[in-house]
């Protein structure tokens, strides 16, 4: 029996370590008053705020596991051959303070010009109640993916309400809890039209009119595919066409707005589905594209109070017929029923198909973009339906202002019906308007040699609408208009004019004061568990301190104010950021250069796959399109493969659970000229570094392959290897994990790619912004040239902070933690895997499987059960089926991991009980799991257990409680009754449950 956990040795063992510190804040009497000064300065102190464990913890810890250092457990659990660090290239750390002050500096450097350029990115005000109490809020941005359903009740309904919003909006019954950008967006309408189409036909169709980095997305996930992209505006053309899907544009990217219907109906006339990229503020007046028949409906929900923070993160939005719901990408949140009946939320159907179905899945989106979607449906919830309509309204005003005023200047229309954007042909005199503008302080959207486009937005004010008319003025050469002179006909078509009522459900018009708003999201908040109240220590997913420090920066106004498609000029403070974080990253991975466009780490293994894919092609090695990988990988691997026009070949693994070596020779040395690239997880899905891992790199390297390394548990290598040390190509880095950007609730993510020098010249580019990428890249993976650019301050402030030694050392702490947590749990859950000398990296994993014959205990079980202890479950059944994968990370204190290790414990005995006949098998506090208040409370109790052993089984869970707002959800009723909008609750609350036996 250990000592360690003994509160009183805890608290004297704290009490020591105050003590120490002080005499080492004391200790500078004697010294000069510079060194005093050197000694005192606290640059190297945010580094001891973010890594959990004290020096006396560390020490103590270090005991458990049998190791004498950090440096030592490092060499046992780090292959020899393999360490390596780069890190020395990084700059010394500097403090919260300086940090900050940096950052802000940078932001100010970023000229704050409106952009009205438009493009699917508007000015929005950001309502304040939602801007502290939803994006700087560490309950909302701390949480993680609502997998386990009963503790993420306040996030699945807010996020029910998104999908209200956005089915109401775009007249159509099912949309998902959203996904990466529009871009991105229209190409997972692509691939669900491509795998519903009953034909076979690889034609797709889009409008002229469809947004150009839209069109250039479409282009890039079309190409592995085979899928030929054909642009026309004439729907008598898709009868010979015979396309699978056609995409149209609602209004179009120079403003227009027309009758889809049409269009619509040709395009099913030639056997095509309807897909529709529809403006989200527009549908508030305009008839909704469902209504006119579209098959599939996308867009962006930015302007919906999210700022445009040069591109990104935004929510975007997918909306389809009942008959596609279970081809949909991403993630559905449904209502179903808890195991007393009552109305409760979780993710519904396939939403972690990827997982499942891995190289048949149609998408390899495991992240949605859920704090923004979140925003964007709390906007909807402030403003409601006439608050909408009042601010589309508004700007429709200000458009066709602007519109007469260009008509008086002597300017042309292109299109006389629009909503928000006026398409001015200004012909030779385009320059001029384009520089009076800017000298106005407006930057507008040159559309082609003589036209220019202006983009309306509710951030536009009257004083704003007279500087653009003196603008139009000055390059017309003609005298201003007054405001008074001006008319404003209607320019929407009165034949689309909306008539459907949105947005009828009582949350969009329950919560008008602040008072109401505030407590509503209190309410949510409170519902769910995130970092800021207790530990979640998932497996893979690295969930680490997002420090408030890193957090600050990213609502500066010179970071979230400025369009992704602003000139590269006014967004040095942006560029000058990304440089340097580009060659931090460098550093950290030992590469050559970095891409920090993808904004998913999904999306980052799609993106270095077609970077080896570009590579094989430039040196006429096209064939080549086999990608072996292990058959513990991440489900996404595969999904990835396939979407990059690959053949997955799986290669086994040993029981220990590495690669199987004569395996995978066997398989490089069948497919030989066409072998691409292995995709392999390092350290491995089973929380080991394997030796072997060099000899598997220069086996694929000897066949001509390329080696992708998965990213996700980089946590475990920076400072002790890197990716290139041990022999890969190209790596994607999850920055939600390794680099502290939250996950914000199961999104935002950003996903760059890290490449060896031979590889750069075919990363991503972008066709808005040369500065994106190589001119001989593959062309764009997201909608904005640098992916999801405002939170990149988080992983620049990281890094900052912590110089290369607080990196290392937290490296260090993590893969103690993990071992700490494996040798306190070893006597009670058997560990899976370990490495040669006996340790785990960085997380481990506990075998479960025995107590279903023992007792009838599930995994699940004890996942449930933990909500009763106020934890969140590890990740259950992944990489294999009936464990629990654990991964404490270097940020949570000793106290926290014995907190969670007595749990695991109590729940243990709990389990040992059922299993020797003193708990009933069926009526016990793991089947019953988890218990809520209004459960506890009740005045029956009908359990042969005690009510304080249900809710209080340990004493320090009294001292915090957490209380499930559910029981158990009932997951096959969800999958059976779906219903993914928010009808008031009493309306589930009246159907009877269906048994699930």
């Amino acid at each position: 029996m250990v000592l360690h956990d003994h509160p009183a040795r805890r608290r004297r063992r704290r009490q020591a370590d105050g003590r120490r510190r002080l005499r080492q804040a004391r200790g500078g009497r004697g010294l000069s008053a510079l060194t005093q000064l050197a000694s005192l300065e606290d640059s190297g102190a945010f580094a001891g705020r973010h890594i959990g464990p004290s020096e006396a913890q560390v020490a103590a810890m270090l005991r458990v596991v049998g190791a004498e250092s950090l440096e030592a457990l490092a060499a046992r659990t780090v292959p020899e051959g393999i360490r390596d660090s780069h890190l020395d290239a990084l700059p010394p750390p500097v403090g919260e303070a300086e940090a900050i002050a940096e950052l802000r500096g940078l932001a100010e450097r970023n000229l704050r010009v409106k952009s009205l350029i438009g493009c699917g990115y508007h000015g929005t005000h950001t309502p304040p109640v939602i801007l502290r109490n939803v994006l700087e809020n560490p309950g909302w941005y701390t949480a993680y993916t609502p997998y386990q359903a009963e503790l993420a009740q306040g996030r699945l309904e807010a996020l029910l309400n998104f999908q209200t919003m956005v089915c109401d909006l775009a007249g159509l019954p099912v949309a998902n809890a959203s996904l990466l950008d529009e871009a991105t967006a229209a190409a997972e309408a692509m691939a669900l039209a491509l795998a519903a189409h009953k034909a076979k036909s690889t034609t797709l169709v889009v409008a002229t009119d469809l947004h150009p980095q839209t069109v250039a997305v479409l282009r890039t996930r079309a190409a592995p595919l085979g899928i030929t992209i054909e642009e026309t505006d004439d729907p008598a053309r898709y009868a010979a066409s015979k396309p699978f899907a056609v995409v149209l544009s609602y209004p179009g990217t120079t403003g227009e707005v027309r009758d889809l219907a049409p269009a619509i109906a040709a395009a099913h006339a030639a056997g095509a589905m309807a897909i529709v990229a529809a403006d989200i503020l527009a549908l508030t007046l305009l008839t909704p594209p469902g209504e006119m028949g579209a098959d599939v409906v996308v867009g962006s929900t930015q302007r919906f109070g999210v700022p445009m923070g040069y591109g990104g993160p935004h929510a975007a939005y997918i909306a389809v017929k009942d008959a596609l719901k279970r081809l949909m990408p991403g993630r559905l949140v449904g209502v179903s029923v808890d195991a007393a009946g009552r109305p409760a939320m979780r993710l519904a159907l396939q939403t972690r198909e990827q997982h499942i179905r891995r190289e048949k899945a149609t998408s390899n989106i495991c992240t949605a973009q859920v704090l923004l979607a979140v925003m964007a449906g709390m906007y909807a919830v402030w403003h409601g339906p006439e608050g909408l309509v009042r601010i589309a309204r508004r700007t429709h005003l200000l458009a066709s202002l602007l519109a007469d005023a260009a008509l008086r200047a002597g300017f042309a229309l292109r299109h006389d019906r629009f909503f928000d954007t006026v398409a001015i042909e200004a012909g030779r005199k385009a320059d001029a308007l384009m520089e009076t503008a800017l000298k106005a302080g407006f930057n507008l959207r040159r559309v082609d040699a003589g036209c220019v486009a202006v983009a309306l937005d509710e951030t536009v004010t009257r004083q704003d609408l007279v500087s653009l008319i003196a603008a139009l003025s000055e390059a017309a050469g003609r005298e201003r208009a007054g405001l008074g002179e001006l008319s404003a006909p209607e320019r929407l078509p009165a034949t689309l004019a909306r008539r459907s009522p949105f947005l009828t459900a009582a949350v969009f018009g329950a919560h008008r004061s602040e008072h109401a708003m505030l407590r509503y999201l209190k309410r949510l908040e409170d519902k769910d568990v995130a970092l800021n109240r207790s530990m979640i220590p998932l497996g893979s997913c690295t969930m680490k301190l997002n420090a408030t420090a890193e957090m600050i920066p990213v609502t500066l106004p010179g970071f979230s104010d400025i369009h992704p498609f602003a000139p590269a000029d006014q967004a040095r403070g942006y560029i000058e950021m990304i440089r340097r974080l580009e060659a931090w990253l460098c550093a950290c991975t030992g590469f050559a250069a970095v891409s920090l466009q993808p904004n998913a780490g999904s999306q980052g293994e799609y993106a270095g796959l077609l970077t080896i894919r570009a590579f094989h092609a430039a040196r006429g090695e096209g064939q080549r399109d086999i990608c072996l990988i292990p058959s513990s990988a991440h489900g996404t691997n595969p999904a990835s493969a396939v979407m990059a026009g690959m053949r997955v070949v799986v290669v086994a693994c040993d029981r220990d659970g590495n690669v199987d070596l004569d395996d995978l020779r066997a398989k490089v040395e069948g497919h030989g000229s066409r072998l691409a690239a292995l995709m392999i997880t390092y350290p491995s899905t089973h929380g080991v570094f394997e030796e072997a891992i060099r000899e598997i790199c220069e086996a694929v390297h000897a066949a001509g392959g390329q080696v992708y390394m998965d990213g996700a548990n980089m946590n475990a290598q920076l400072g002790l290897t890197s990716p290139a040390a041990i022999g890969a190509d190209v790596c994607h880095l999850n920055l939600h994990k390794t680099f502290c950007i939250p996950h914000g609730g199961g999104g935002p993510g950003v996903g760059p790619i890290g490449v060896a020098a031979h590889l750069a010249p075919y990363l991503p580019n972008h066709p808005m912004l040369a500065e994106a990428g190589p001119a001989t890249g593959f062309g764009p993976v997201s909608a904005a040239p640098f992916g999801s650019a405002s939170i990149l301050p988080i992983s620049y402030a990281y890094i900052r902070m912590m110089g290369a030694a607080g990196l290392t050392r937290a490296t260090e702490v993590a893969i103690l933690s993990a071992n700490y947590v494996a040798r306190r749990l070893e006597e009670h859950y058997p560990v899976l895997y370990r490495g040669s000398q006996g340790m785990v990296a960085h997380e481990c994993i506990l075998d479960c499987r025995g107590f279903q014959q023992g007792g009838g205990v599930l995994v699940e079980d004890i996942a449930k059960r933990l909500q009763d202890y106020g934890f969140h479950a590890p990740t259950m059944s992944w990489p294999v089926a009936g464990t629990l994968m654990v991964e404490p990370t270097e940020s949570e204190p000793q106290e926290e991991l014995d907190r969670f290790c007595d749990a695991m414990i109590a729940i243990r005995a709990e389990i040992r009980a059922v299993e020797q006949g003193r708990a009933d098998r069926a009526d016990n506090v793991l089947k019953n799991a988890p218990h809520t208040a209004a459960e506890v409370m009740a005045e029956a109790w009908t359990h042969p257990y005690p009510r304080a052993e249900a809710a209080f089984p340990l004493p320090w869970v009294a001292a915090s409680k957490y209380w499930p707002p559910v029981k158990r959800v009932d997951n096959v009723y969800g999958d059976r009754n779906l219903a993914c909008t928010c009808a008031p609750l009493e309306a589930y609350a009246e159907t009877p449950k269906v048994a699930a036996e």
